[in-house]
């Protein structure tokens, strides 16, 4: 299933700009609740962006400030087929059930 938070993340961190987490996190919100995928309490919402956060500086993808360009640019080519083939089978799944 696509990761809402982590999308967000990755497209925002893809920017050459730097970030502190307040901001960051401002901007990831503003962007989820826009796409109504914004669930759950917003303190909940930042500990969730914080862990994906800490997620991708373990991969090497960001660094303290921001995305790293080369690792960036993967995710969100990676992100972008998860989220193709989950389409696909909701997509599926709905024109079974429909003949069912």
């Amino acid at each position: 299933m696509p990761d809402n938070v982590t999308e967000e993340l990755v497209a925002v961190l893809s920017s050459k700009a730097s970030f502190e987490f307040k901001p960051l996190f401002d901007i990831v919100l503003l962007n989820l609740r826009e796409r109504n995928a914004a669930s759950g309490g917003e303190e909940m919402l930042r500990l969730r962006v914080y862990e994906k956060l800490q997620g991708l500086v373990g991969q090497g993808a960001v660094n303290r400030t921001k995305g790293v360009a080369p690792r960036m640019n993967t995710l969100r080519a990676e992100m972008k087929l998860l989220r193709a083939e989950w389409a696909k089978k909701v997509q599926a799944k709905a024109a079974a059930a429909a003949r069912n």
